[in-house]
């Protein structure tokens, strides 16, 4: 049995008449008739009754009928699926993000705008370090991610979003909070409090490298597993931190943050995909990664 001869049988039973049904299929009457005939053999039984110059459903023909609108309707209902799947518009979205990037209205607006434009689009969001996101990626464990290079690139595809300006996080009353903006200089002699990669790679390190060009290399008080512990920590009276501009949402009551003049170095955060994403995938992670992307515009 198939699909046409199940359409060919419901034309022929809304319009009770064969010529008038093939003007609608857009054939001629005899292959029509011809097709109900072979219908008919295959299920063994007629599904018309002719009456003059029109037909009739017979038992057969009534008990068919709803079981064909059924059937087309399940297939129409698949063909629909289908073209939503490879439209990205249905699906899995399964997207990590740094801690620190939790704080960002570019990750944010990309995530609400998603949510808004694809609904039937299930994402999964899970807060990692970038390292570990990365890995994920590559292994296939993940399909994006909001990171912040560097980060080995095999296997991952990164697109940057936005480069933020550094802020000095300082405990409320420190003597470096009466100045409206800070200098990398002014920042000597202080305690710091660090956030380290294991590769010993990253925002920590850059910020180290910059010290040392202004001829001091900073007392670390503390590492922190995360930027928003060293807030904390800073909160504490432990040190100082200098951490992206975005990390000022977290309002701790305990610190003041201060603008840092420096052109370097900035926070990068941007969109990790795996390279290998599969055809299933890439249409979901296509439609997320544009959105990411026009942010600004938005």
């Amino acid at each position: 049995m198939e699909l046409r001869h199940l359409r060919y049988f419901l034309a022929a039973a809304q319009h009770q008449h064969f010529t008038r049904a093939a003007q609608q299929l857009g054939i001629a009457q005899p292959p029509l008739s011809q097709q109900i005939r072979e219908l008919e053999r295959e299920i063994g039984t007629p599904l018309f009754h002719r009456r003059g110059r029109g037909v009739v459903l017979s038992e057969a023909g009534l008990a068919l009928k709803a079981s064909a609108e059924d059937i087309l309707r399940r297939v129409d209902e698949a063909r629909a699926a289908a073209l939503r799947a490879s439209r990205g518009e249905t699906g899995l979205l399964r997207l990590g993000f740094t801690e620190s990037a939790s704080f960002n209205p570019a990750v944010t607006h990309a995530i609400g705008a998603f949510r808004a434009r694809y609904p039937n689009v299930d994402v999964r969001l899970e807060e990692d370090h970038s390292e570990s996101l990365v890995q994920r990626l590559a292994q296939g464990g993940m399909d994006a991610a909001f990171v912040r290079p560097p980060f080995v690139m095999d296997g991952v595809t990164f697109t940057p979003l936005v480069q933020e300006d550094l802020v000095v996080v300082l405990p409320a009353g420190h003597p470096l909070a009466r100045r409206r903006r800070l200098r990398l200089e002014h920042l000597r002699g202080h305690a710091f409090i660090l956030y380290a990669r294991e590769s010993g790679y990253g925002l920590s390190a850059d910020i180290m490298a910059a010290c040392r060009q202004q001829g001091f290399s900073p007392a670390i008080a503390q590492h922190a597993p995360q930027l928003s512990s060293a807030v904390n920590l800073v909160a504490a009276g432990m040190g100082i931190a200098v951490v992206p501009a975005s990390m000022q949402a977290l309002r701790a009551s305990a610190v003041q943050y201060r603008p840092l003049d420096a052109a370097w170095p900035k926070a990068m955060l941007g969109l990790a995909t795996a390279s290998a994403a599969t055809a299933v995938q890439s249409a979901v992670i296509a439609n997320f990664a544009a959105l990411a992307k026009g942010w600004k515009d938005g």
